[in-house]
């Protein structure tokens, strides 16, 4: 009976820790993985926090908000183009915001943490987290993607 009783209250707790995002969303194998001690060394500790943590970094503070030239914007993790520069816009929340991603080059998840529901954009080929993404964007999608400047880096043309 006792054994019952903690199966059951380890399920719970499981479930409210899944409902209030201390849980990982999905469990799935990448085309990149590194040990999380290369993905430190990698990324270095405010990345890693962001990337392998799903941190967020303060607003107003990536130098990628005035960056304006033509080019790509890349996963810092692995390289993967993630945003043309030409879906770039000034959404004025401090984050770089994209109106739409490269084909193929992220996927989403639901984040139910900080007791709301959004939508996680993660990197489709190494899983670092990115952002979020909501539906209060500008034509032609009308969708805003909010990313953290240190999970990107730009290539120009």
């Amino acid at each position: 009976m006792n054994d019952r009783r903690n199966l059951l209250q380890l399920l719970l707790l499981g479930g409210a820790g899944a409902t209030l995002g201390a849980l990982p969303a999905f469990a799935k194998t990448f085309e990149v993985h590194h040990s999380e001690a290369e993905w430190r060394r990698i990324l270095g500790p405010d990345a890693y926090h962001i990337m392998r943590e799903q941190g967020t970094e303060r607003p107003f503070t990536s130098p990628l908000l005035n960056e304006h030239r033509k080019g790509t914007f890349v996963c810092a993790g692995c390289a993967l183009p993630l945003f043309a520069s030409m879906t770039k816009f000034d959404s004025g929340t401090g984050w770089p915001s994209f109106w739409q991603p490269l084909p193929h080059a992220v996927e989403t998840t639901t984040d139910n943490s900080w007791i709301m529901t959004r939508t996680e954009v993660h990197c489709r080929r190494c899983g670092g987290h990115l952002g979020h993404v909501f539906d209060d964007g500008p034509k032609p999608t009308g969708l805003r993607y909010c990313m953290d400047g240190l999970a990107l880096k730009f290539k120009p043309a």
